[in-house]
């Protein structure tokens, strides 16, 4: 068996932009916190990436595994 490092970077990513994701829609109400990013909630954009990111990776290793078998 091949060692695919896609699964725990995707896992990782999955999981990070889950938490920062739901800690920007807790705080996306409080102005202060994102007063040094302009007013944008920095927390919530890079989260949905993440984790937009750790899918993509999740089904890029399910489909190398598809076709490994």
């Amino acid at each position: 068996m091949k060692l695919d490092i896609k699964i725990p970077i995707g896992l990782l990513f999955t999981i990070f932009g889950l938490i920062l994701s739901v800690y920007g829609l807790a705080t996306g109400s409080d102005a202060e916190i994102y007063a040094k990013s302009l007013g944008y909630n920095i927390n919530l954009y890079i989260g949905l990436f993440m984790f937009v990111f750790g899918v993509f990776m999740l089904i890029l290793s399910r489909k190398t595994l598809k076709e490994i078998k």
